[in-house]
């Protein structure tokens, strides 16, 4: 992609949509923004993005369409707006978290509107988001790999290209199984440990310097212990992703029940913490009076 190509960011309000728009913009990409919201877009005018009201606007004329939304119905429905001001030539890279089955309801329509798709997830969160620093699991056709290389330098400090479009995503459920895992397994710990009347402290204390030492279980146990749930990722979009791995799992025919409980325990907690980080997922364990 030449600097003279524009992108259109379809979600650049999120946490991550936001951070990804500002970084693209500094990068000298000529960018248009579009969120739902558009206060919540607003801030990327200052790094000089063009804050636009509808997909098609944000679309019109753009090289590159980027969707960085929610869910796979949030996607389908802007980029159905977008997708017909895109210019001719125009390529699709598709970076939210969707699951296999929404990823191939957008294949299915790139193919339609005969544009160009890419599937590529990012792994990170908040902070890795606003430094730059994710990871994106890129797949698609090798002929377009040039022109999106320099909006994954804005926002990533890697890029591992796994194969067909597609790819992409099932690396990305594969990973976030992983990341469920650990932040549901923290916070049961942390709430047995609790519940059999120990400090937390000494949890972290017993695995200091060892092999079960794990940076991120140290990160949510103390977001829970000191109650600070400021969302670096939020509950309610665990607890999606969740689901979609056990989609996943159902759809390989995979017997695999502990998603299916982790999936059931973020969901439980997300009916009154889904805007908190995902670590919140502890309230559905804590001992009864800890969590008061």
């Amino acid at each position: 992609m030449s600097r003279g190509d524009t992108v259109a960011l379809l979600g650049a309000g999120g946490t991550m949509g936001l951070a990804m728009a500002r970084h693209i913009a500094r990068s000298g990409v000529e960018l248009r923004a579009w969120n739902r919201t558009r206060d919540k877009a607003e801030p990327v005018a200052d790094d000089g993005a063009r804050v636009c009201d509808s997909p098609a606007e944000a679309a019109e004329g753009a090289g590159v369409i980027l969707t960085m939304l929610a869910d796979a119905d949030a996607v389908i429905s802007s980029v159905r707006e977008a997708l017909p001001a895109a210019r001719q030539g125009a390529v699709w890279l598709q970076m939210s978290t969707i699951g296999e089955q929404g990823t191939d309801q957008c294949m299915e329509l790139a193919r339609a509107h005969d544009i160009s798709f890419l599937d590529a997830p990012v792994l990170g969160t908040k902070q890795p988001a606003e430094e730059g620093k994710l990871v994106i699991l890129a797949s698609g056709p090798d002929r377009v790999r040039d022109r999106v290389q320099p909006i994954f330098d804005a926002v990533g400090s890697k890029t591992i290209w796994v194969g067909d479009a597609g790819s992409g995503t099932r690396l990305k459920i594969a990973t976030n199984s992983w990341v469920l895992t650990v932040t549901e397994g923290c916070a049961e710990t942390i709430a047995l440990a609790q519940g059999l009347g120990l400090d937390p402290a000494l949890v972290f204390e017993a695995f200091d310097g060892g092999t079960l030492d794990l940076p991120y279980f140290r990160i949510k146990g103390k977001a829970i212990v000191e109650r600070k749930f400021e969302p670096s990722f939020r509950l309610q979009l665990a607890a999606k992703d969740a689901d979609l791995v056990v989609q996943a799992a159902a759809r390989h025919e995979l017997d695999l029940p502990l998603f299916a409980t982790i999936r059931e325990r973020m969901q439980e907690g997300a009916v009154e913490h889904g805007d908190e980080d995902m670590s919140a997922t502890w309230f559905t364990s804590a001992p009864p009076g800890v969590a008061a």
